[in-house]
């Protein structure tokens, strides 16, 4: 059995917060919390993944290593596949940059979850990570993106029917609740590069969920349950507790 590559896409730009996986408020840059977290996954190699001369150098100065990919890819699945390809892995695990907090128990529940769906008699093209809402969230906010999974298969493995930002199971009857999304994914190698091959879906652009494309190609994506999410840092509001959260450590 080969390693596992866990791939961390990191953008320079952010809408909401410019420069974030530089951000060093803790002394350290917000890349190398991710990469330091991915790191406790053991049989695992880390590869962060980016366009920005910038963050390919601060990754380079706590000895990370970095790929170098094209500034024009249209997610980050894409970049990871780019990063991947002379690597040597039969499982690929994509962790977005600005998690530092990612549990490393999820990503190896996501990596066991992905070998056994591969194995399975309908093989999963990719696996993802969901939990159930926290308390006093709003499930109808479209930012927290919904996802339905089915009856596990033969080999115990649930996978997801439908992704949105739409309250779905809509509450008619009481009997299902909705899973929050969690936006970790694992692909064998060659899955990863065949994702930046398919074309992109309607539900996919209606929804704004590259996710979708899979499920829209008639691909089966398998689904495993963790108690709960961990927060990722979107704002500079998230990025303000985060610091204060490690300074309480």
């Amino acid at each position: 059995m080969t390693k596992a590559l866990i791939v961390i896409p990191a953008r320079y730009a952010s809408t909401r917060l410019p420069g974030k996986p530089l951000l060093a408020e803790t002394g350290k840059p917000l890349i190398q919390h991710t990469v330091e977290a991915a790191s406790q996954v053991a049989d695992a190699d880390i590869l962060v993944a980016t366009d920005d001369a910038r963050i390919a150098d601060a990754v380079r100065g706590f000895s990370g290593e970095v790929a170098m990919t094209r500034a024009d890819h249209q997610s980050g699945t894409d970049r990871v596949a780019e990063a991947a390809r002379a690597r040597d892995a039969d499982i690929v695990v994509n962790v977005q940059g600005d998690e530092p907090e990612i549990d490393p128990d999820h990503i190896r529940l996501l990596i066991e979850t992905h070998r056994k769906a591969m194995g399975a008699a309908r093989p999963a093209f990719a696996s993802t990570l969901v939990c159930p809402f926290p308390g006093g969230t709003d499930p109808s906010d479209p930012n927290a993106v919904k996802a339905v999974l089915s009856q596990p298969d033969e080999k115990g493995t649930q996978s997801a029917l439908y992704f949105s930002r739409s309250l779905v199971p809509f509450p008619r009857n009481d009997g299902a609740s909705p899973f929050l999304h969690i936006g970790l994914y694992a692909f064998s190698a060659k899955s990863v590069q065949q994702f930046p091959t398919l074309s992109r879906t309607p539900l996919e652009q209606t929804e704004s969920l590259e996710q979708l494309r899979i499920l829209e190609h008639g691909h089966r994506i398998a689904a495993a349950i963790v108690p709960h999410a961990t927060p990722g840092i979107d704002t500079p509001k998230d990025y303000a507790a985060f610091v204060g959260r490690v300074g309480r450590r």
